[in-house]
């Protein structure tokens, strides 16, 4: 899982320098602004502090609460009543004699709803992983933040039987673990109480012990509630002097006018900037490689259009059903839980035309321009699916309404599979497949990319009429196995003229002998370093609702019913027919792609 150590050396060097207030990526006012709508800090009295004792108000990162060593120390404690605690990260600095040019950076990172799967599964591990590996910042703290009633121990207890030594079997892991985890810490309160935010923003303050406080924010809670926390946060849990960013987790709406109205209702407290929309799918590996594939091989970018391919397919499985998530799930279905966020962002980083650099508002742009140069999705270019019970083998696979969660009679789409068109010069024609299921007959991402035919192919009679046996095409396999391959056609070994279809393969587990990390880690490190690429912005979201939530409107009104198919098979028959529509086969269903 390591990453490479030009991104993270050791924790004194880049992952500090680069949030210290020095460093010029941070002396920007879109940086460092806190939320546009926080209360004013209190005031420094007039008077001198520089005699006052950091230590006696200054919890060690370590968790341990420093004992007064004199007297003379007293008055630190009892500014105005309120303490140094009280106190702006700028202010507790002028308290002790430093000016900003002077004082170190912290980064507090709280992980909002941390009693939850997702934050023990993925978030809690990944910072582990960062922090084994030298990612992260020489200070920082971090608070876990839920209703559930819990201490520091039971919290560290709970995030310590998800973390692993995956990355490294056999140097110092168990050591980094309990470094790890007394940073570790928790503050039970309630989402849409700015009370308890300030009793957490007061906590944050002891551990940052007057440095320039960074705050990340990760809001690993349903959207409904994404409002209520913000709001309590901007009031009373922000940075005041440093910068102060928050991740929001899929989905975002449930259609265009419900994803507007959370957008708006996050503006109103954040700049978006500061919004950090988080789909894990741009974080993988071979997402991200993608247009380095692209721009930076010659044998690729000239044949990226319509002249060459003949169509793209992205295709999303697996291999096991709602699994009693299935009450969440029938509140979204296939299409808006992975075919118009996670596959809908490949498409665009794909198509998308070169960007003028690589910083993130130049790439976004250029995914943008692609989201909206897209057709409206017609109902005749979709098939929907429903899986149902199955017995194989002797075992017998329950069908997604025999799941208790899942309302009886239910038309919610467990598959789904559609043909989009971009309407621009590059790609005009060129059907862009896509398929999404669950309960399918194997698990995998991957993108083909099916070049057309050879024009007058000399060796046409060797492949009979199957020409397609003859076409060349480009996978990338994003889960699992990470692999990019090309097939190509070559002559067997022999006296006779025979041809064969073979692999130009890059498996990375043959290829590289480090683990890959997961892509929690990637897009947290690029959060708590600014960068925002990854991430999705305002206009990119609402141009892909509005591409999708026509469709899903008419599928709802007419109350369509979605095809049957087995659990474990290949999908609906429907899925068949439309690509047939267009000339295509889905290459995952070929004989040689079946494993």
């Amino acid at each position: 899982m390591a990453l490479s150590a030009a991104k993270c050396p050791s924790s004194s060097s880049s992952a500090a320098a680069r949030l210290s207030l020095g460093h010029p990526s941070l002396r920007s006012s879109t940086l460092l602004r806190p939320f546009p709508n926080s209360a004013l800090a209190r005031r420094v009295p007039s008077r001198s502090f520089k005699n006052w004792n950091l230590s006696v108000v200054c919890k060690q990162e370590a968790g341990a609460v420093p004992v007064s060593s004199s007297a003379e120390e007293a008055p630190s404690k009892n500014v105005e009543n309120g303490g140094l605690f009280g106190l702006s990260s700028e202010e507790y600095g002028h308290a002790i004699g430093l000016d900003a040019s002077e004082r170190e950076s912290t980064v507090s990172i709280t992980v909002v709803g941390a009693s939850g799967d997702l934050a023990k599964k993925k978030i809690f591990p990944a910072l582990f992983a960062l922090y084994y590996e030298d990612c992260l910042p020489k200070h920082f703290t971090i608070f876990g933040y839920a209703r559930s009633k819990m201490t520091d121990a039971e919290l560290r207890t709970m995030v310590s039987k998800t973390l692993t030594c995956r990355i490294d079997k056999s140097e110092n892991c168990s050591e980094k673990m309990e470094q790890f985890l007394k940073r570790c810490f928790y503050h039970s309160g309630q989402y849409d109480s700015e009370e308890n935010f300030a009793e957490l923003d007061k906590k944050l303050k002891e551990h940052e012990c007057g440095r320039l406080p960074n705050r990340l924010f990760y809001l690993s809670i349903p959207p409904n509630i994404f409002i209520d926390v913000v709001k309590s946060a901007s009031q009373s849990g922000s940075s005041k002097d440093g910068w102060t960013r928050v991740i929001v987790e899929k989905p975002f709406g449930r259609d265009s006018q419900s994803s507007a109205a959370l957008t708006r209702g996050l503006k109103q407290y954040l700049e978006e900037d500061q919004i950090f929309r988080i789909d894990h799918y741009l974080g993988k590996e071979l997402v991200e490689n993608l247009s380095i594939l692209r721009f930076s091989n010659l044998v690729f970018e000239p044949l990226w259009s319509r002249q060459y391919i003949r169509n793209v397919q992205l295709i999303f499985s697996e291999d096991f059903g709602t699994e009693g998530r299935g009450g969440y799930f029938d509140n979204y279905g296939i299409i808006r839980d992975i075919m118009q966020n996670h596959l809908l962002q490949i498409l665009a980083l794909f198509a998308m035309e070169t960007p003028v650099s690589m910083d993130a508002e130049d790439i976004r742009n250029e995914k943008v321009k692609v989201l909206r140069s897209m057709k409206p999705l017609q109902l005749e270019d979709v098939v929907i699916g429903q899986y149902k019970s199955h017995t194989k083998g002797g075992v017998t696979y329950p069908g997604y309404t025999d799941d208790k969660t899942v309302p009886k009679g239910s038309l919610t789409p467990t598959f789904a599979a559609a043909a989009l068109f971009i309407d621009n010069a590059r790609w005009d024609g060129v059907p862009f497949l896509m398929k999404a299921g669950k309960a399918l007959h194997n698990r995998r991402t991957e993108i083909r990319v099916q070049f057309r035919h050879v024009p007058g192919n000399l060796y046409k009679r060797s492949f009979g009429t199957d020409l397609d046996r003859a076409t060349n095409e480009l996978v990338i396999r994003v889960q699992p196995d990470e692999a990019i391959y090309l097939k190509i056609n070559n002559k067997i070994p022999g006296l006779g003229m025979r041809l064969d279809r073979s692999n130009l393969n890059l498996l990375y587990a043959s290829r590289y002998s480090k683990e890959i990390p997961d892509a929690y880690e990637r897009l947290l490190l690029d959060a708590i370093e600014g960068e925002r690429r990854l991430f999705i912005r305002s206009d990119e979201l609402d141009a892909a609702w509005e591409l999708f939530t026509p469709l899903l409107k008419e599928l709802e009104e007419k109350k369509i019913g979605p095809e049957l198919y087995p659990y474990g098979s290949r999908g609906p028959v429907g899925a068949h027919y439309l690509a047939a529509n267009y000339n295509v086969r889905w290459g995952d269903l070929s004989a040689s792609e079946t494993t």
